[in-house]
């Protein structure tokens, strides 16, 4: 598509000039005052604006300031033959890309142009970047629907427009890297960075390093200076996955930062005031660590100061459902897979595993069983065995290592084996009373005393 420029300049022969020496490479258009050049604004979209800063009537000043109210902003170039210095300054304050004088040099302003037309499609490109952003890690990119989860998401609106410190706890694989980009994305650092850390990764050494950053020759292999963590984290958020395992002499100097908001490199002795918002989060009790001298007291208490706690995947079951089809159609589409539907068989069994690995679990259990899929749907059958828990065997004993199952009640444990036995045998009533040593016309029987036990012959 050719780029569209409008030149605005009260003297005719200005801009008939300069139309007919860039109409071979834009589509130029013109007007002779600020009003024609509104109309024109107004009927068609530009994306270079010309402008001569006197004219009779408004100023090209006003022009500047009618561009930049429209939803696709054009960049503006000012020209002018009274090239003084307060004109440039007072045109580039109110919104021009660069400034001219007349009589106008056509290769710079084609230099001009295209430097202003690459400068807006990069604004482009950025803004439509934080419109993902925000889409992927607003609260309406979180799955689920549960109570647990939706009180930490009020939680979250109510603290990310503060500057406080959070602290964000719950097992591996609950989302908390997850909640920390949504309390980024909600506040008024948005805009600025979001730099994750995982100080379980990393040794002590490096992790110091990696945060703090180093001056030249600090330590052996220091060939030079390097910014850290925090300083590559101004005006926006620094996010401490796993804190819980940083060294002491590492909690002494993230402590200082929450009591001065400044740093020290490694091998530095000048303090480096910084404004950025620390998330921390933790799969471990810090309390614990605390009472265990693990952990420092004053810093949990300077890090406690919101403290968010996500619920894991086995106390929000109802948000299960919600995953497994979220996740099933993401892999589905990224492999060129067709879609994946559970059947109610393999859904009711999903949804009542524990999911020891919480949404991450679920998340590498969606993509493995897209890839691996042979049909376009899943049933109960196709499950792994271990999503259907230990089989308690005949005589109602629990199965080793099973201690849950000594929990249960005899009619609970009795069903438990009759479901086992159903889908190990894929339905198959006659095998199945075989495999608990009962006769089929038992089997029955069980099967008309629980129902939800049913399941078709296959």
């Amino acid at each position: 598509m050719v780029p569209s420029v409008l030149i605005v300049d009260d003297e005719k022969h200005t801009r008939e000039g300069l139309q007919q020496a860039l109409q071979e490479n834009y589509d130029v258009s013109v007007a002779g005052s600020a009003d024609e050049a509104f109309n024109l604004m107004e009927a068609q979209e530009f994306n270079v604006i010309l402008t001569d800063l006197r004219m009779p009537g408004k100023s090209g000043l006003k022009v500047i300031d009618k561009a930049l109210t429209l939803p696709n902003k054009p960049a503006v170039l000012m020209m002018t033959a009274y090239g003084n210095v307060e004109s440039a300054v007072e045109a580039m304050k109110r919104g021009a890309v660069d400034f001219l004088t007349k009589p106008v040099n056509i290769e710079r302003l084609e230099v001009l142009i295209q430097r202003a037309l690459k400068s807006r499609t990069l604004e482009a490109e950025v803004q439509q970047l934080h419109e993902r952003l925000d889409e992927k890690y607003s609260f309406e990119g979180i799955i689920g629907h549960s109570p647990k989860l939706q009180a930490v998401i009020d939680q979250v609106k109510l603290v990310a427009p503060s500057r406080a410190t959070i602290l964000i706890e719950g097992e591996s694989g609950t989302g908390k890297e997850l909640i920390a980009q949504a309390v980024h994305q909600a506040s008024t650092r948005a805009r600025g960075p979001f730099v994750a850390v995982h100080c379980a990764a990393l040794s002590e050494s490096l992790l110091e390093s990696e945060i703090f950053g180093h001056e030249r020759g600090s330590f052996t292999g220091a060939t030079e200076r390097r910014i850290g963590r925090f300083e590559s984290a101004i005006g926006g958020t620094l996010f401490l996955d796993e804190i819980g395992e940083i060294s002491a002499s590492t909690q002494v100097k993230l402590l200082r930062f929450l009591e001065t908001r400044a740093i020290e490199r490694v091998g530095g002795s000048k303090p480096i005031e910084l404004d950025v918002r620390l998330v921390a989060a933790t799969n471990r009790t810090l309390d614990q660590l605390v009472r265990e001298g693990k952990f420092r007291e004053d810093l949990f208490f300077r890090l406690n100061v919101v403290r968010l706690t996500m619920p894991p995947l086995r106390e929000r079951p109802e948000d299960v459902p919600l995953l497994l089809a979220h996740y099933l159609k993401h892999f589905a589409e990224e492999n060129g897979r067709p879609p994946l539907a559970l059947e109610a068989g393999a859904l009711h069994t999903l949804q009542a595993y524990a999911w020891p690995g919480n949404i991450r679990e679920l998340r590498n259990f969606c993509e493995n069983a897209v890839v691996l899929s042979r049909g376009t749907s899943l049933s109960e059958f196709d499950l792994d065995p271990k999503f259907r828990g230990a089989a308690v065997p005949a005589g109602g004993a629990p199965a080793a290592g099973n201690a849950s199952a000594g929990l249960l009640s005899v009619e609970e444990n009795e069903k438990r084996l009759v479901r086992e036995s159903l889908i190990k045998a894929r339905g198959n009533r006659t095998k199945a009373a075989a495999m608990m040593g009962i006769s089929r016309r038992t089997l029955h029987r069980k099967i008309a005393q629980w129902p939800e036990l049913d399941v078709t012959d296959r």
